[in-house]
């Protein structure tokens, strides 16, 4: 975080220089809105049209919100981006790297160590790649040029603005992805502020170059979404013959279906998960579909990213993450 703080000041000493204003997204309703209300709050109207002044609008952000990939590809083709050798690799180098904290986060939260491993590899391949957009662009971009989910995107701004306001940070230097999603853990700005945790203890949460906030930050959004301490996440299961099982087959995420009554259409379901709610779900891939029984935990996956795939490869990645550490510590006995 040090070159934001650096030119933190530089940014608040422009706010001082008038309403001289470049073309930017300060003279959008919206935003003169918005500067009303940080203002309210203690952040200066001036400071916030000055940043907002200087966002800028990209096309391309646009073109790839209206393409992500968990709708375009199928299991198998979305499967291949994540389950890399090279990506395992990097996983238990990252592990290996960051033991302590990932035990600590274990042992705190509940959440396996693998799991945070998986999401901080699926999101940002453990920190080598954040994002290319800055962060301001991103969401002005889509806070004031895309209707459908302009809200949404206005308000994470506005989190932005407060969070680079309070901290004295640039909020000029921050770059993250497409969204806006920023760090190790690909927060967006009302997650920072909700779960963001100063993890070793120097008072600040920074999710952006410290590794040990971003496994405890993950942690505890995990924690925070009613992840279940040693609970099943998913697990394949095959259809009988017949057609009656197929109306259990749901289109959602949330796991509705009592196991009983998938257990009484003839799918197999082990005993020991009781008869909890599962989610029975259909992926297609390129040999045909795959059926899984997704849990609780399948489901809070999902609250990070909504989407099947991202939580299946998410899954798979920490499976095999954790089975490659494993399998390289007996060799080392």
């Amino acid at each position: 975080m040090g070159k934001a703080r650096l030119y933190a000041g530089m940014v608040l000493a422009l706010s001082l220089m008038g309403n001289a204003w470049a073309d930017g997204y300060a003279d959008y309703p919206e935003a003169q809105q918005m500067a009303q209300q940080l203002d309210k709050e203690g952040i200066r109207k001036d400071w916030v049209l000055q940043v907002l002044s200087q966002a800028e609008r990209k096309d391309s952000i646009l073109e790839a919100i209206s393409k992500p990939a968990e709708r375009r590809l199928n299991w198998s083709e979305y499967r291949k981006i994540f389950l890399t050798q090279a990506r395992i690799n990097k996983g238990v180098a990252f592990w290996n790297a960051n033991e302590s904290a990932l035990s600590r986060a274990e042992a705190q939260y509940g959440v396996p160590a693998e799991v945070i491993v998986a999401i901080i590899g699926v999101e940002t391949s453990y920190g080598g790649n954040m994002g290319n957009y800055r962060v301001v662009d991103a969401l002005s971009t889509l806070g004031f040029d895309y209707p459908k989910r302009g809200e949404f995107f206005r308000k994470e701004l506005a989190n932005y603005l407060r969070i680079t306001y309070k901290e004295k940070l640039d909020p000029l230097a921050f770059k993250g992805s497409y969204a806006g999603a920023m760090g190790y853990g690909q927060f967006m700005p009302s997650s920072y502020l909700q779960y963001a945790v100063d993890f070793n203890g120097d008072g600040v949460p920074d999710i952006w170059e410290d590794p040990v906030d971003a496994i405890g930050s993950v942690a505890n959004y995990f924690a925070g979404h009613g992840w279940v301490a040693g609970g099943v996440t998913v697990l394949p299961v095959m259809p009988p013959a017949g057609e009656g099982w197929k109306s259990l087959v749901q289109t959602g995420l949330k796991p509705n279906t009592p196991l009983n009554q998938i257990r009484q259409a003839g799918i197999r379901v082990p005993d020991f998960l009781g008869n909890q709610n599962g989610l029975l779900m259909a992926l297609e891939t390129d040999k045909g579909q795959e059926y899984w029984l997704g849990l609780d935990n399948f489901y809070v996956i999902t609250r990070y990213n909504h989407s099947r795939h991202y939580a299946m490869a998410v899954y798979q990645l920490a499976h095999e993450v954790k089975m490659a550490r494993d399998a390289a510590g007996e060799k080392s006995k």
